[in-house]
């Protein structure tokens, strides 16, 4: 076995290349364990294990501990900066680009999968993962640089992170954080112009698994649907009644949490929110053109529909614990209404479409398959409930579907 694998040591080939040769190579040779050890640390990191991990993971599986296994491979530096990092980066961008730079939204996730955080407080937790290196920008409200320094670095983020609270970093009052929804990654996103409904249909694709037309629903009442959409649009009410209104009427009564929250920026001269800042109106303050804490984003479009429902705080109710959309799994213990982004936040990550969500993602990134058969779509279930059982520690989902496809 001490030749089992190509020394690792100095410069390595390409990742992909190396482990589709060893693993061809090592498939007609080694005994299953070692063959599972070796698959199970390639699909959790995406690189080759050193021989004294394989052999350790390989032994673990021999004595039946396939889940020791996967914690040994998660151990690996790539877990965090390559594995979590295209598991969360899409999230924070409409263009859903693997590719985008590290920020705050990415950094929180990454640290909170690290610590085996409860990883509901996504939605709602006054939390905030930094970056702990020497040289490094401070941390801004009004750009990027100091997560874009920590990647360019080259940084472990497994080692670099450390957990802050986001009212102490950012200066919003703890009752306005709502985990990663209120970081600058995600308001530089989802809270830039428009009407916030953006920061609340990414957050259903996000961390529900749901686009609005999957949830789209036309028998809730339409009494909170806002101003600015027509009610017949291009001279036809049928296309709201059969439509619009399917989206709207759940939509709205929800995305009134983020009436207090906007992003700041200089729209001619950064287009983009390069340096633009997430703003809330705390209280006691009041938006000049609402005459409230609501922002005046949130009235726009007024003329569309005069007699339509105007913001008047950031109470939000969610309908669609009602009709079909009931079958997302709502907490029972939640009331199901309230005001602004964390206890919507709790609303959306208490479900049993988050818990599904969650593992579902997992499941096509360390299977590299959609679940496909009674079987996947059983283990998953399983899988869902020991993650909502257990604390919602995500590795413990990692280590779960690597167990699973390891014999794939």
């Amino acid at each position: 076995m001490k030749n089992l694998l190509p020394r690792l040591s100095g410069t390595q080939p390409k990742a992909g290349c190396l482990l589709l040769g060893a693993y061809f190579w090592a498939g007609a040779a080694i005994a299953a364990p070692q063959d599972q050890a070796l698959q199970m640390h390639s699909r959790l990191t995406g690189v080759i294990p050193t021989e004294s991990i394989l052999l350790d993971m390989a032994e673990d599986i021999a004595n039946g501990d396939p889940q020791a296994a996967a914690y040994t491979a998660m151990q690996n530096d790539a877990f965090y900066n390559v594995t979590l990092k295209n598991l969360a980066t899409p999230w924070t961008n409409r263009d859903r680009d693997v590719f985008a730079p590290l920020n705050d939204y990415t950094a929180t996730v990454i640290g909170m999968v690290r610590d085996d955080v409860d990883f509901r407080e996504v939605l709602s937790g006054n939390i905030l993962y930094t970056g702990d290196v020497s040289g490094l920008p401070a941390y801004s409200n009004s750009d990027n640089d100091h997560y874009e320094a920590l990647e360019a670095g080259g940084h472990s983020l497994k080692d670099s992170l450390v957990q802050r609270s986001q009212s102490s970093v950012t200066g919003l009052p703890a009752e306005a954080t709502a985990g990663v929804i209120t970081t600058r990654g995600a308001a530089k996103s989802f809270f830039i112009a428009g009407t916030n409904r953006a920061m609340f249909r990414f957050t259903l694709v996000n961390h529900l698994c749901r686009d609005m037309e999957q949830v789209q629903d036309t028998s809730r009442a339409p009494d909170r649907i806002r101003q600015d959409v027509s009610r017949s649009p291009g001279g036809d009410s049928r296309v709201f009644q059969n439509n619009c209104i399917g989206c709207h009427s759940g939509m709205d009564p929800m995305a009134q949490a983020f009436a207090y929250y906007d992003f700041a920026y200089d729209a001619d001269n950064d287009p983009e929110g390069e340096n633009g800042a997430l703003d809330y109106n705390s209280t006691g303050e009041s938006d000049p053109a609402t005459g409230s804490r609501v922002k005046a984003k949130n009235h726009i479009n007024s003329a569309n529909f005069p007699h339509g429902f105007i913001l008047p705080d950031d109470r939000w109710d969610n309908y669609w614990r009602e009709g079909p959309n009931m079958h997302l799994g709502w907490s029972s213990a939640l009331p199901g209404s309230g005001n602004g982004a964390k206890s919507l936040g709790e609303e959306l990550a208490n479900s049993r479409a988050f818990a599904e969500c969650q593992v579902t993602k997992v499941f096509r990134q360390v299977c590299l398959r959609e679940p496909e058969n009674t079987a996947d779509r059983t283990r998953i279930d399983a899988i869902a409930d020991d993650f909502s059982n257990s604390g919602y520690k995500l590795k413990q989902v990692y280590a779960d579907a690597a167990v699973y496809c390891a014999g794939d």
